[in-house]
């Protein structure tokens, strides 16, 4: 009774089940990082980590695997965890991937390795759509966060079973909120990692009559919680996992797009598909950040980490004084998600 994981098969009343297990997280921020943490103390067999960005001084707040040396460093968080969890079990096989993780880097680890569950770390839309199409191509199912603010949102999705994350567009909250304009605290983190964690052990473990098949929100500061169940919004048109699935969020064209102007010393970024904005709302928000924002409601204009920035109301926006496509990338999917 004294091995590591007796207190675990105490409750589980089984062996250690997760040995031969093997998940892949895309997003090592605050949700991927404390996902990552937990299984690895749970003791996985495998784990595979990819994240595109390093580790800021603002990450430290809620992001639990990183120290101020790894944010003065600026450390690639996904090496930045790696070194950490792998202090903390030494037993588990752990990947570490500094990347984008667009459709051909996250399809080529579904093709190569064919791990048995997908979590969702990740801070955008765009990358969401990505992993559901791949969950559903691939028959492997994933598990939905978000956080912003004191709020938080979960749901398993599990391919051929449940609506895909397609089919639930109009029940997910609207977009246009990100930590980096409405801020975040880490108990909105650590409670959207206990509902996605406690799934995840579900599935790892096999017990698939136990997994919750709702999507479940909840605002830790305003003592508010509430779940839909979600059977009756699956499409049979649903062009990710309907009769005729056709996985669009794998092509290029619903990609978001970058242009560097020629002569303007600036980048537009478009979305893949139209997004309108409440413009006056958006502005409010930001301003509340400190921003200097004007808006004639046809565009916002705002200055925003040292970047001056117009959004326009089908979605575009341009990031004037950089020629950094992946930068205005990241810019845009740091303030609307």
């Amino acid at each position: 009774m004294e091995s590591r994981y007796s207190r675990q098969e105490l409750f589980l009343k089984e062996a250690h089940p997760y040995t031969d297990k093997h998940v892949l997280i895309v997003g090592a921020g605050a949700l991927g990082s404390s996902l990552a943490e937990m299984l690895v103390r749970a003791g996985i067999g495998k784990l595979t980590l990819i994240d595109r960005d390093y580790v800021d001084w603002t990450n430290l707040q809620r992001q639990q695997l990183y120290k101020e040396q790894d944010a003065k460093e600026r450390l690639p968080k996904a090496e930045a965890a790696r070194t950490r969890i792998q202090e903390i079990n030494s037993g588990v096989e752990i990947s570490a991937i500094t990347a984008d993780g667009g459709p051909e880097e996250l399809s080529t680890l579904m093709e190569d390795q064919r791990p048995d569950l997908l979590l969702d770390g990740t801070d955008n839309f765009e990358t969401r759509f990505l992993i559901n199409d791949l969950s559903q191509k691939y028959n492997v199912p994933w598990i939905y966060g978000a956080c912003v603010g004191s709020q938080g949102i979960s749901c398993v999705i599990i391919p051929g079973e449940t609506p895909c994350f397609t089919c639930l567009l109009d029940v997910l909250p609207a977009e246009g909120m990100t930590c980096d304009t409405a801020g975040i605290i880490a108990p909105a983190v650590q409670m959207t990692t206990a509902f996605q964690g406690a799934e995840a052990l579900k599935i790892l473990a096999g017990r698939w009559g136990d997994v919750r098949r709702e999507l479940v929100s909840f605002d830790v500061w305003k003592n508010t919680y509430s779940s839909i169940k979600i059977e009756a919004l699956k499409k049979t048109n649903c062009p990710s996992c309907g009769e005729e699935a056709r996985y669009p969020y794998l092509t290029e064209d619903n990609r978001t797009k970058t242009a560097v102007l020629c002569g303007r010393n600036t980048v537009q970024v478009r979305p893949p598909n139209n997004r309108t904005f409440n413009l006056t709302e958006l502005a409010s928000i930001l301003e509340k950040q400190g921003a200097k924002v004007t808006t004639n409601g046809f565009l916002l204009s705002a200055v925003i980490l040292e970047k001056r920035i117009v959004l326009f109301q089908d979605g575009r926006m341009l990031v004037h004084g950089s020629k950094d496509p992946e930068g205005a990338k990241k810019l845009y999917q740091q303030l609307l998600g």
